[in-house]
């Protein structure tokens, strides 16, 4: 990976939280982490990877919300970043926190 796209990851990543947090009014998305980002090598494509507190049926809705507002996301991307074509968004649920809950708890039942 090369320095120009790990550098635009982490920007990405960091004005995501900023765009979630002061920009987006719907309350159903409060409550989002965006965890890593991810871009093609030609920089066109960014797997944006979540996380969400709740129940399947929240998660799948937050899914949708996030589907929804991808343009306006995108948007508000364009005047914090600095490059001639921001990246398609693609939002893909972070399921690495839950196994790792899952394999701290079968640790501590094998205790």
């Amino acid at each position: 990976m090369g320095y120009k796209q790990e550098r635009l990851e982490k920007a990405i990543e960091r004005e995501l939280g900023n765009i979630l947090f002061s920009e987006i009014k719907d309350d159903r998305l409060k409550y989002v982490t965006f965890t890593k980002v991810t871009l093609t090598g030609d920089l066109s494509i960014a797997t944006v990877y979540y996380t969400v507190r709740g129940n399947e049926e929240q998660k799948a809705a937050t899914s949708k919300n996030l589907q929804d507002a991808k343009g306006f996301i995108r948007t508000a991307l364009s005047k914090s970043l600095k490059v001639r074509k921001v990246p398609e968004l693609r939002f893909k649920y972070d399921e690495s926190l839950e196994y790792g809950e899952r394999i701290e708890k079968i640790l501590k039942d094998l205790k």
